[in-house]
């Protein structure tokens, strides 16, 4: 078959066969392709939808090229060192950063909500205490859905606040309970009369006989790790809740599908690969070693943690990841060899002209898994804890998308199976 192309050329104009050009408030325009099957007997074809806009979105902007991560306009340096993650929550579903009546309202929202009903207490009986909490966390989540039904008229307004605001603020019960299970230590309740992070620190390490005391350090530097991962765009698992929300599912199922998408080691996971290649290369010696192996094609070591599929300068969130990290384990003292490793890695890494040419820089995961297990989380709740943070993102997703009317998602493929052909009938 011969190769055909279509040519496309810029024009004020619209002429036969002209495809509109949508432009947004920043970054690329867009080409609006959805007359293009009905007029030419054309489908669009963009493997992973890398250069496809799903959708009009008016949440979180990233300008990979300078390095940019914008929540509702709000650079995300400035977020993280000015905000709280409560703040960022309201801001991301709601658009605009609440006065303080605002701020408190939410507040005592989250903390109304923050209880688990206690029949859901009992399925973590149910799994395997070695089970691996994002696999507790899907099932419990979508669970929700059979006990809230006071929220599932999704048409009404103020069922979709009550299921989201509900969502964020018992994702904290439901991860912390996915430890304490898997140690087999009773399930803390929430403590109101502590923040956001202080209340996850101790439900998550606190014991029933004796008082948790919170240490503002480590709670300051977890919220700063909720405000990073609490929204990135249009990625795997937030295009999941968008599709699996376009079909009118409950919120609890939908975020239940963000929840497992994330869960993949390509998307969620990086921060505790990025641990395990320290622990490979082992000490601060074996770093030019491991560096050449990186180099190597034949080898099947990989730098985890260096350079980002839409950064492709530097991860904004990178430099105050390291920050946090770095306050953290000064704070507590600790002589990490694995911070050794990092930092020599990456002091190396970033003069060696082979990663320089390829932009391969550290991002967010390359710290935010030593600053985790710093402060006492092991590496299999690593992605739980991202689950946790960006419910807060999902649900500002889901929320935008009720406000729609494009009907139920259904991308198209191109078919390259079989032609027509009939059973064999034998006479």
């Amino acid at each position: 078959m011969t190769q055909k192309y279509v040519n496309a050329t810029f024009s004020e104009t619209p002429g036969e066969g002209s495809l509109p050009v949508l432009e947004g408030s920043l970054g690329p325009a867009a080409v609006d392709i959805q007359t293009l099957h009905a007029r030419h007997g054309l489908l669009a074809y963009d493997p992973g939808f890398r250069s496809t806009a799903s959708c009009k979105s008016a949440i979180t902007f990233v300008d990979g090229d300078n390095g940019v991560l914008l929540y509702r306009g709000y650079p995300i340096e400035e977020l993280a060192q000015h905000s709280t993650f409560v703040e960022v929550a309201h801001l991301l579903m709601y658009g605009d950063l609440p006065d303080f009546g605002q701020f408190q309202a939410f507040e005592d929202s989250i903390r109304r909500y923050n209880l688990l009903h206690e029949q859901v207490l009992s399925f973590y009986r149910g799994f395997r205490r070695d089970a691996h909490p994002m696999a507790v966390m899907v099932g419990v989540v979508g669970a929700l859905s059979a006990f809230y039904h006071d929220v599932m008229d999704i048409r009404d307004p103020e069922n979709r606040k009550r299921a989201a605001l509900r969502l964020v603020a018992k994702m904290p019960t439901i991860a912390a309970a996915c430890y304490t299970y898997s140690i087999g230590r009773p399930q803390r309740y929430p403590n109101n009369s502590l923040d956001f992070s202080g209340n996850f620190l101790q439900m998550m390490f606190g014991q029933p006989n004796q008082e948790y005391v919170v240490d503002p350090v480590l709670a300051r530097a977890l919220d700063r790790i909720f405000i990073l991962h609490a929204d990135h765009e249009q990625n795997a698992s937030t295009s999941t809740v968008r599709l699996a929300a376009s079909s009118g599912a409950n919120p609890f199922a939908c975020i239940a599908a963000g929840i497992a998408s994330l869960w993949g080691p390509a998307h969620g996971g990086a921060n505790e690969a990025v641990l395990k290649m320290l622990m490979e290369i082992g000490t601060v010696e074996n770093i030019p070693k491991a560096l050449a192996r990186a180099k190597d094609k034949n080898d099947g070591f990989r730098l985890m943690g260096f350079g980002h599929r839409i950064y492709k300068n530097f991860d904004p969130r990178s430099r105050v990841i390291q920050q946090s990290a770095k306050e953290v384990l000064n704070h507590l003292g600790i002589n990490d060899p694995l911070l050794e490793i990092a930092v020599r890695l990456e002091e190396i890494a970033l003069k060696d002209e082979y990663f320089v040419e390829r932009k391969l820089y550290p991002n967010v995961d390359f710290y935010s898994g030593i600053l985790l297990r710093a402060m006492g989380f092991p590496m299999n709740m690593f992605t739980a804890i991202f689950a946790l943070a960006r419910t807060a993102g999902w649900v500002s997703h889901w929320l935008e998308l009720q406000q729609e009317s494009h009907g139920i998602d259904r991308p198209r493929q191109l078919y390259v199976g079989k032609t027509l052909r009939h059973y064999p009938i034998e006479k």
